[in-house]
């Protein structure tokens, strides 16, 4: 792989020659090669591209965009390659507000929006194909013969439907740019370079939040983007019963591993580190090591999901018996599990209070603890006042879901957890219990036993969907259905 950069400037593209591995086999390029690899090739540009799916979409995002800054130039960055070890690079993953408002999936990418009247004129700014006059093609590590074909800025038009500029131009633009200007940070230190002198933390943060609070309520392409997640979500849980054997000959790794091909089969990653937690490591939240034995007449706690192609992920959790069967006591433990999430499933409905499915969920938990007498004679409702449940519950049971796992994490607290549920709102609900290995206060049998259960439930205009409803959920349904995968 070659270490040279881009250019950074078309001008630059023209005039520098790209630098050469450091330690390559080959001493350098003879005029006549490189002369010879200038010519010879076909044209290869794409015409009469459709427009991407939601290209119609990402225009109605960007003009509420342009409502809510008015006179404003917005600078939204996608990101670059970061670097995982020398010269190589982690896999590339646009940031989320760069996609939400485009639709494009590539690095170095940036969107920009002008003011112009009563609103903005949209533009992106992109790599255009990797340059033919200078060898970027195929002696830089990005370029062509490397690491594939970049659209031209015609093509980005024709998909992305917002006019389409040479990114290297930008950053010289942007710093001789006068006027209000509000930035996405921590995606692009180049770009923030060129605007240091020209923005504040307090205004960009407020650009943040705004692209976080409009993701709060998906539209028709979203919704059924997380739908589209959850069945592949779906798929890979039905893979990984049907390795239980080869993971319990290994490791925990064999079932992450067997989640992460249907991730990559049926959509574009995973969409978080998945947790392939079996026996006391249930009882670890984010157990993402995945390296610990899977032992017959333990459980797996498995909480994965699906990222699509489009970067919207699914966050399910299910908890299965590993041999098939689940105990007297794990079953007494999965049914309270269950319940609570009945209760918190049926609290999520248009004109309710976000809190309410936690507080739904978490009523039934402390009663289930307080009728196996691990609170002494504490009522329900002191246990809930005091929050002493917490030390089996741990979490909160839900949050929002969409292109991150964790959407809308920076919209004020108001509009989200203070909020009230609309149609179009999708989240999680996931209570747990978890009794640690090393917990004095329950019974020995009780130590190492951990149940999480996870569905992504999407408030419609009459009460709720749930999206990954096609995993069973009480018990013996999901013995059924084990022992249907395991023929």
């Amino acid at each position: 792989m070659s270490e040279a950069l881009i250019p950074e400037t078309p001008e630059e593209a023209e005039a520098e020659p790209i630098k050469q591995r450091k330690n390559g086999l080959y001493p350098g390029i003879s005029d006549e090669l490189a002369e010879n690899m200038k010519s010879g090739w076909a044209d290869t540009e794409l015409h009469g591209l459709e427009p991407i799916a939601q290209a119609a979409h990402t225009a109605a995002r960007r003009a509420a965009l342009s409502a809510r800054f008015p006179g404003e130039r917005l600078v939204i960055p996608a990101g670059n390659l970061k670097t995982r070890s020398n010269d190589t690079e982690y896999a590339f993953r646009a940031s989320t507000e760069y996609a939400y408002l485009t639709g494009d999936l590539t690095q170095d990418g940036v969107l920009v929006l002008e003011p112009a009247g009563d609103g903005h004129e949209a533009t992106i700014y992109l790599l255009p194909r990797s340059d033919r006059e200078n060898g970027e093609f195929w002696l830089d590590g990005q370029g062509e013969l490397w690491v594939g074909r970049r659209h031209s800025l015609t093509e980005a038009e024709q998909l992305l439907g917002i006019p389409a500029k040479d990114v290297r131009e930008l950053p010289a633009a942007l710093t001789e740019a006068t006027g209000p200007v509000r930035n996405v940070r921590g995606h692009d230190a180049g770009i923030e370079a060129a605007l240091t002198d020209k923005v504040t933390a307090e205004r960009d943060e407020e650009l943040r939040v705004f692209l976080s609070e409009a993701r709060l309520v998906k539209d028709d392409f979203e919704i059924a983007e997380l739908q589209k997640a959850c069945d592949a979500t779906a798929r890979g849980f039905e893979d990984v019963v049907k390795v239980l054997d080869k993971a319990e000959a290994t490791s925990e790794r064999y079932i992450e591993g067997t989640f992460f091909l249907r991730a990559r089969v049926d959509g574009n990653d995973i969409g978080y580190g998945s947790i392939c937690a079996a026996g006391p490591h249930a009882t670890t939240l984010h157990w993402v090591r995945n390296d610990g034995p899977v032992r017959p007449g333990e459980l797996l706690l498995l909480d994965a999901g699906v990222e699509t192609t489009e970067l919207y992920t699914a966050d399910v959790t299910r908890t299965l018996p590993i041999n098939g069967t689940f105990s007297p006591l794990q079953r007494k433990i999965y049914d309270a599990v269950y319940e609570a999430q009945e209760a918190g499933i049926a609290a999520v409905k248009p004109g309710a209070a976000f809190r309410d499915f936690h507080d739904a969920a978490q009523r039934v938990l402390t009663e289930k603890l307080v009728e196996w007498g691990l609170l002494g004679d504490l009522t329900v409702e002191k246990v809930l006042e005091l929050g002493l449940q917490r030390r089996w519950t741990l979490h909160g049971t839900g949050h929002m879901l969409g292109m991150d796992v964790h959407d809308c994490a920076v919209a004020r607290t108001e509009s989200y957890v203070n909020g009230i549920l609309e149609p179009g709102v999708c989240l999680t609900v996931e209570p747990g219990l978890y009794f640690q290995a090393d917990d004095l206060t329950v019974p020995e049998e009780y130590r190492g036993i951990g149940v999480r259960i996870e569905d992504d439930i999407l408030v419609t205009e009459d009460g709720n969907r749930n999206l990954s409803s096609a995993l069973p959920r009480r018990a013996d349904e999901v013995e059924a259905w084990m022992a249907g995968l395991k023929g």
